[in-house]
């Protein structure tokens, strides 16, 4: 590589260097503290369980960079598995059977699974000066989630049911300030994961602390 050649790159990587260098200049862990705690209610759609209500808590953990927060939040719900979910189920333990009788049916009844997730986002802030403030976010999640029924107590089915899964979520939601202390939030969430996918819409209160950003 001659002298002009290796000049020409120098030229082509710095702007792009020195502007990478610049957007990671502005991330910063000096920003992150304990800077508010939210309570939020509403309801889940899934495509495995049935619709149901969830509470959740959200703490807001301060600014990563100047419009980028951290979220923590955990949340719960509790739903039995749709009707098709249960058929396919019984479907396939009638398969199984060695020697069914004609008149075979497999009646397993309703079975739940309880869902509690944890999860960390981060969310670009879309500030305006006023009392309004919109945001979109990204996150990971972890999935504890225990399955119970009359029929699968004590089996590998409930064995499999019980378990922690992982996954990804994405928000977008707006927070509107009553006082300065409290605002009203709206939160509108996706999430994927290994064995569900899920749809939330909550709202409630955000409590900030003085200072938190």
């Amino acid at each position: 590589m001659n002298a002009v050649t290796r000049l020409v790159l120098v030229l082509l990587l710095c702007p792009q260097f020195l502007i990478a260098q610049s957007f990671l200049e502005q991330f910063s862990y000096e920003g992150l503290r304990f800077s508010g705690i939210g309570f939020e209610f509403g309801g889940v759609v899934s495509n495995r369980l049935t619709r149901e209500m969830t509470p959740a808590v959200r703490i807001d953990y301060g600014r990563i960079a100047p419009n980028v927060r951290v979220l923590i939040g955990a949340s719960y719900f509790k739903g039995d598995f749709k009707p098709g979910e249960i058929e396919a189920f019984e479907s396939g333990l009638e398969r199984v059977v060695q020697n069914p009788p004609p008149d075979l049916e497999i009646n397993v009844g309703p079975i739940t699974w309880t869902n509690i997730e944890v999860d960390l986002d981060l969310q670009y802030m879309f500030e305006g000066g006023g009392r309004i403030t919109n945001y979109v976010g990204v996150g990971i999640a972890a999935f504890l989630r225990n399955g119970t029924g009359v029929a699968i107590e004590d089996t590998f089915v409930e064995d499999a049911l019980d378990a922690i899964d992982a996954g990804i979520n994405v928000s977008v939601g707006t927070a509107i300030e009553i006082i300065p202390a409290i605002q009203i939030t709206i939160d509108l969430r996706g999430g994927l994961s290994g064995e569900m996918r899920a749809a939330t819409a909550r709202s409630g209160l955000m409590f900030r602390l003085p200072g938190g950003g």
